[in-house]
């Protein structure tokens, strides 16, 4: 049987941004300025509060010179990282709570109205 390997880590979009920043030895306040938004737009997308918008990811793609789908699969694959890992635990959990006897006891227990 095949298994469907997955990365156990997603670098955020906000990560690489930093790199690419720290490469080109520019600051948030550098690209802040160059794209017309204010300094916190760019630290909560580099820690990771904030999502790249499609319009971001124009702004940054003409700010760096890449492509706006550059910024816009980045967001969208770290966003389906987390909603696997999320998914993956509620299913454990749920996984857990159908199959332990404690809390099939319980279940009994209070279904009885004990």
């Amino acid at each position: 049987m095949s298994q469907k390997l997955t990365p156990a880590r997603v670098p955020t979009p906000g990560k690489i941004l930093s790199r690419e920043l720290e490469v080109r030895g520019w600051t948030q306040k550098d690209l802040a300025e160059i794209m017309g938004r204010p300094v916190q737009t760019i630290n909560e997308i580099i820690r990771g509060t904030k999502q790249i918008t499609p319009e971001t990811a124009i702004e940054l793609s003409q700010a760096l010179g890449t492509s706006p789908e550059f910024w816009t699969n980045l967001e969208a694959k770290y966003r389906l990282h987390l909603a696997g890992k999320e998914k993956t635990y509620l299913d454990g959990a749920a996984h857990y709570l159908n199959n332990n006897s404690y809390m099939r006891h319980f279940k009994v227990r209070f279904s009885c109205g004990w």
